[in-house]
C-alpha cells in the first residue's frame, strides 16, 4: 500500500509539472518576447531596501517564480535608466531598520547621487535605525537623499558598530571535542572560535581595524551628503540614541512623518494628483543590445566551488562555480566583438582549486589581448581576492572587504566525545598512513600533521606568489600584508592591492579606457553567461521533477530496509566532515556582521 501511494505521488508530481509548468512556460515565453509598456506618466518609483538584496540579478528566465527580487546591479541599472525616463518624476527609498552590507550601500548611495544629478527628487523614509549589523551603512544611504524622513515614535540608534563572536573552546573541552586545524597565518581566524575562548590579539586587531575603517568611511560619506562636518556628525550620532523628533532637532533627519505623508509630499512635488507609485522591482530595465563592439560583464557571487551549477529551472544555485565562470571567460575571449571584460566579484572565497581555475581564465583573457577589470562588491576576500589578483585593474568600494590572503584546513576530532556515549570509532587504512588523516576518531599523528602542514604551506606560498605576480609586488611585501588579514577597499588601495576606489560604473569606465573606446562612444554591456531560454529552464525543471518523483519512490523502498535506516541514523549524528584546504574569509557580511 505504501508503495502504491509513493508511485501515485510520482505520477501526481509529473502531471502537476505538465499542467502547471506548461502554462508557466508559455507565460515566460510571452513575457520574454513582448515589448514592455512604458510606466505611466508621472511615475514615482518606490525602492524598498528592507528585504534581502543580492549583488547580481539571476540569469534565469523563470526566476520571477521566486517572487520579485532586488540586486545591487538591478538597482544601479534601473536608476540610470530612470534618470532619462520622462515618465519617472521622483524616487521614494524605504530604508531597512537594521544594517546593510557596506559595499552594497556604497553602490546604492552612488546611484542615488547620480539619479539626483538629473534633477529628480529623492526622498528616503525610515521606520527607525537600530543597532543590528552595519547600521551606519543604512544611515549613509538615507543621507544621500534630498530629504530624509523618519516615522514618528521611531528611534535612531546609529550610535556605532558592534560585532559579537561565540567561542566554543571551553564547550569542546568539556565534551571532548577537538578542533584540529592549521592556519596560515595568525589573521586567518575563521576557525578561531573553535580553537580559543576569546579573541587572540591578531583577531582583535584585524576586526577593530576593518570595522573602524568601514565606520569612519560611512560617517565621512554621510557627512559630505548632508553638508556637515564629519567629526560633528560622528559626535552627534554617538550622543544618541534619539527618538524621531530629537533626531530632527539635531539635524540627523529632515522631517518626521508616516510613509503616507512622505508619499503625499512627493505627489505634491510632482504636481499631479494622478501620480502613481510603481514598485522598483517591477520597473523594466532595457538591456543595451547591439552587434558591434561591446564590454562583457561576468559575475561571481557567493562561495567559490568547483564544477558547474545545478540550478533547477525555477531557481538559482548559490555560489561561484568554476566551470561556469571559466566557460564565460572562454566565450568572451572567442567573441571578437568583446573588447574588454568587467569581472564583478562579490565572494568571501572558497576552494583553492576552484579559485585557481578561475584565475587561469582571467590570465587567458589577458593573454588574448582583452583587458580584465575587477569590480569588487561587498567582499572579494581570500579566494575572492585570489581570482581577482590577475586582473588588469582592480576597482573596489571604500568599504569592500578584501585581502584575507591565507588558508586554513583541518578537522574536528569527535572520537573522545563519542566514546563518552558508548560510541567507539575504529579506522582501517590501506596504503599510505595519510589516507586516514581526516578520520574523526583521533588527532593527526605527528607524521600526518607534518604532511598536512606542508600542504597548507604550499597553498599559502602559491597564493602569495600569485598576488605578487598579479599586482607586481615583491613577494616579501605581499607576505607582510597577507597572513590572512582582512582589509577594506580603502586600506587595500594604500597597500597596493587595489588600483582605484569606486563601484561598478568606475570599473566599466576603466574597461572602456583600456579597450580604447572614445568618451562619447556608446558601448553596450553583454552579460555572460547569457540568460537561459524559457525552454531550457523548463526542461531542466521537468528533469528535476521527474528525478524527485523517482527519488521519492526509491526512498520509500530504501526506508523499509533496516540497514538503510541504520546508515541514515548514523549520518544524522555525524556532526562534522573533514575539511581540506579553504581560502575562505573569516568575515562574510550579508546585511550585518557575522
Amino acid at each position: 500500500m505504501k508503495q502504491f501511494f509513493l508511485t501515485m505521488a510520482g505520477v501526481f508530481a509529473g502531471l502537476s509539472l505538465f499542467f502547471v509548468g506548461l502554462p508557466i512556460l508559455l507565460i515566460a515565453m510571452i513575457a520574454a518576447s513582448a515589448r514592455p509598456a512604458p510606466p505611466p506618466a508621472n511615475t514615482i518609483l518606490s525602492l524598498d531596501l528592507r528585504g534581502p538584496i543580492s549583488d547580481q540579478s539571476p540569469h534565469n528566465p523563470l526566476a520571477f517564480l521566486n517572487g520579485k527580487t532586488l540586486s545591487v546591479a538591478s538597482i544601479v541599472q534601473g536608476l540610470r535608466q530612470a534618470e532619462t525616463d520622462t515618465h519617472v518624476k521622483a524616487l521614494l527609498v524605504r530604508l531597512p531598520e537594521g544594517g546593510m552590507a557596506p559595499g552594497a550601500a556604497d553602490e546604492i548611495r552612488n546611484a542615488l547621487r547620480h539619479f539626483r544629478g538629473s534633477g529628480k527628487l529623492v526622498v528616503a523614509h525610515s521606520q527607525g535605525l537600530y543597532p543590528s549589523g552595519i547600521v551606519s551603512a543604512s544611515y549613509m544611504v538615507g543621507a544621500a537623499a534630498d530629504q530624509l524622513w523618519m516615522q514618528p515614535s521611531a528611534s535612531l540608534q546609529a550610535v556605532g558598530l558592534s560585532t559579537e563572536e561565540m567561542f566554543f573552546k571551553r564547550a569542546f573541552d568539556k565534551y571532548g571535542v577537538k578542533a584540529d586545524y592549521e592556519q596560515r597565518y595568525q589573521y586567518k581566524n575563521a576557525v578561531n572560535p573553535y580553537l580559543y575562548d576569546d579573541y587572540t590579539p591578531a583577531h582583535r586587531e584585524s576586526t577593530v581595524s576593518w570595522l573602524s575603517s568601514v565606520y569612519l568611511a560611512e560617517i565621512a560619506t554621510a557627512a559630505a551628503d548632508r553638508k556637515m562636518d564629519g567629526q560633528k556628525l560622528k559626535d552627534t550620532l554617538e550622543a544618541g540614541p534619539y527618538d524621531a523628533e530629537q533626531a530632527r532637532a539635531v539635524g540627523l533627519v529632515d522631517k518626521v512623518g508616516e510613509v503616507q505623508e512622505a508619499q503625499a509630499s512627493l505627489r505634491g512635488v510632482v504636481g499631479d494628483g494622478q501620480a502613481r507609485f510603481i514598485d522598483f522591482a517591477s520597473y523594466h530595465v532595457n538591456d543595451p543590445t547591439g552587434t558591434g563592439p561591446a564590454i562583457a560583464v561576468i559575475a561571481a557571487e557567493g562561495e567559490i566551488v568547483t564544477g558547474t551549477s545545478h540550478a533547477t529551472g525555477f531557481g538559482e544555485s548559490n555560489g561561484v562555480y568554476s566551470d561556469d565562470v571559466a566557460r564565460a571567460f572562454r566565450t568572451a575571449v572567442e567573441d571578437k566583438a568583446i573588447k574588454a571584460i568587467v569581472f564583478r566579484v562579490s565572494s568571501p572565497g572558497g576552494s583553492d582549486t576552484a579559485s585557481e581555475q578561475i584565475l587561469a581564465s582571467v590570465r587567458a583573457a589577458r593573454a588574448a589581448g582583452k583587458p580584465v577589470v575587477v569590480s569588487m562588491g561587498t567582499y572579494a576576500a581570500s579566494g575572492g581576492y585570489w581570482i581577482s589578483s590577475g586582473a588588469t585593474e582592480i576597482v573596489a568600494n571604500p568599504t569592500t572587504l578584501t585581502g584575507s590572503i591565507g588558508v586554513f584546513g583541518g578537522k574536528f576530532v569527535l572520537g573522545p566525545a563519542l566514546a563518552r556515549f558508548g560510541v567507539d570509532t575504529r579506522q582501517i587504512t590501506i596504503g599510505n598512513d595519510y589516507a586516514g588523516a581526516f578520520g574523526s576518531g583521533q588527532s593527526f599523528t605527528p607524521k600526518q600533521r607534518a604532511q598536512f602542514a606542508g600542504w597548507m604551506d604550499r597553498i599559502y606560498d602559491g597564493f602569495v606568489q600569485r598576488v605578487a605576480d598579479g599586482r607586481k609586488l615583491p613577494v616579501e611585501r605581499v607576505r607582510e600584508i597577507a597572513r590572512g588579514r582582512v582589509w577594506t577597499g580603502l586600506q587595500a588601495k594604500d597597500l597596493g592591492l587595489v588600483d582605484k576606489l569606486g563601484g561598478f560604473d568606475t570599473a566599466v569606465a576603466e574597461a572602456r579606457r583600456l579597450a580604447g573606446f572614445k568618451a562619447d562612444e556608446t558601448v553596450p554591456l553583454r552579460y555572460l553567461p547569457h540568460d537561459r531560454s524559457p525552454f531550457a529552464g523548463f526542461g531542466q525543471a521537468m528533469e528535476a521533477g521527474a528525478d524527485s518523483a523517482h527519488a521519492l519512490i526509491e526512498l520509500g523502498a530504501a526506508l523499509n530496509d533496516p540497514k538503510t535506516r541504520a546508515v541514515l541514523t548514523a549520518a544524522r549524528h555525524a556532526s562534522a566532515r573533514a575539511e581540506d584546504a579553504s581560502v575562505l574569509s573569516p568575515v562574510a557580511l550579508v546585511g550585518g556582521v557575522e
